[in-house]
């Protein structure tokens, strides 16, 4: 009755072989021994590899119907099959006893001398096999290094997520304490926004995990492809010969490296910036207004800003930051969360009683995952003060005269002069 069987219905949906060990999940799905272990080694949770659906810790039970099924396939269809008729020529039914370096195939003194192969370079299938083992073997470590760096990819996704649904969380306390000091008449106001925040996050959310998901199936894809190579290269020598032109075809199509996820964290500015400004200019009335905003997403993870986004001070660093491209990951800096291409502006920055600072102006281009002077070459607009003395900080440095020591600094820009 096996033997009657479509062969997909006794096949393992990872590898799409014949299960081996076949086991049992409760979501009912059955998976090889081997795969489903190979597959919870790559992922992040244990779950099911078909319906995602989280699975037990303990180890699943074997699936013995399933099991002697497929043993009954597997004898029926090998006394089906003619022994040895892989190692004799389809064509002239020769042995197969050299391989055709140019079309990359096993072939017997006949076709060699045919038409076909007239000309092209031949090996014994001894040496060949050497030789194309060899070069699997390169090309599974390329293979090998790409898994290991979409597994970092995916628990990068993995806290990048957690971040996020953080910042809303946070994002949405501070909101919530900046709406309850206006009147009552202002909550169509305060929910018209959270909501702004909730599809922000759904659609950051959503970027990440598709983002995820399409790794996931990168890393099933390369777990695969490896998987298939290993059984390739522990056949037999023809079997391998005959297998290694599509094998290793397969093998140069390779993805590419997984990306870093650029712009994926809440635009915290969007919603803290500004926020009982906006909302009381729009009731004709007067609001506190700051004209520079800090982006948390640059911030150097030993700076902490205030909850509205205006001040920071120095502290220990943080170490549940995600680490995206935006955020300066070596010098203490942070950059506002708008950018200036055009017209003037000026803003009064308070250093206070501060020994060491540095402020002014920075090309959005800057190096952030690296140290470099904060001079005019390297993007930097900047004066600052250091070791007891004010310097502009241009290249070589200059150093400012000052009577008494600065409490304000005040920054004016006029880009259409370059001043």
């Amino acid at each position: 009755m096996s033997a009657n069987l479509p062969e997909e219905d006794l096949s393992c949906p990872v590898c799409c072989d014949i299960f081996q060990d076949p086991v049992l999940l409760p979501c009912s799905h059955s998976f090889c021994r081997s795969c489903l272990e190979h597959f919870w080694e790559s992922a992040v949770f244990r779950s099911c590899p078909v319906c995602r659906r989280k699975a037990s810790k303990k180890s699943p039970l074997s699936n013995r119907a399933l099991k002697n099924l497929c043993e009954a396939f597997q004898l029926g269809k090998g006394q089906g099959s003619a022994p040895g008729s892989n190692t004799l020529c389809w064509r002239h039914g020769e042995k197969l006893k050299l391989f055709c370096l140019v079309d990359q195939e096993p072939i017997c003194v006949v076709c060699q001398a045919s038409k076909m192969h007239k000309g092209h370079d031949c090996s014994p299938t001894e040496e060949a096999a050497l030789d194309c083992k060899d070069e699997m073997c390169a090309a599974m470590k390329i293979l090998q290094h790409k898994l290991e760096l979409y597994n970092k990819a995916r628990q990068s996704s993995a806290f990048t997520l957690e971040h996020i649904k953080n910042q809303a969380q946070r994002v949405e306390r501070q909101m919530k304490n900046e709406f309850l000091k206006l009147h009552q008449f202002l909550y169509e106001e305060e929910e018209r926004r959270l909501s702004g925040l909730k599809e922000e996050e759904e659609r950051r959310v959503a970027a990440v995990k598709n983002r995820d998901d399409d790794n996931g199936r990168r890393i099933s894809s390369l777990t695969d492809m490896i998987r298939k190579m290993e059984q390739t290269m522990n056949a037999e020598d023809l079997t391998l010969l005959q297998n290694f032109k599509a094998t290793i075809e397969g093998t140069w199509s390779t993805l590419q490296d997984p990306e870093c996820m650029s712009g994926s964290l809440l635009d915290e500015s969007k919603y803290l910036g500004n926020l009982k400004y906006k909302v009381w200019e729009s009731m004709q009335a007067v609001a506190p207004y700051s004209p520079i905003i800090l982006d948390p997403n640059t911030a150097h993870p030993c700076l902490t800003l205030s909850d509205d986004l205006t001040s920071l001070h120095y502290s220990t660093p943080n170490q549940g930051l995600p680490s995206n491209p935006e955020r300066f990951h070596i010098s203490a800096e942070v950059l506002g969360c708008t950018a200036f291409n055009s017209a003037s502006h000026s803003w009064e920055v308070e250093v206070g009683d501060n020994e060491d600072w540095i402020l002014g102006w920075a090309s959005e281009r800057v190096k952030r995952n690296q140290e470099v002077p904060a001079r005019p070459e390297n993007g930097f607009w900047t004066i600052c003060l250091r070791d007891g003395q004010y310097r502009a900080m241009s290249s070589p440095p200059t150093s400012l005269k000052v009577e008494d020591k600065l409490q304000r600094v005040l920054v004016q820009l006029n880009w259409d002069r370059g001043e």
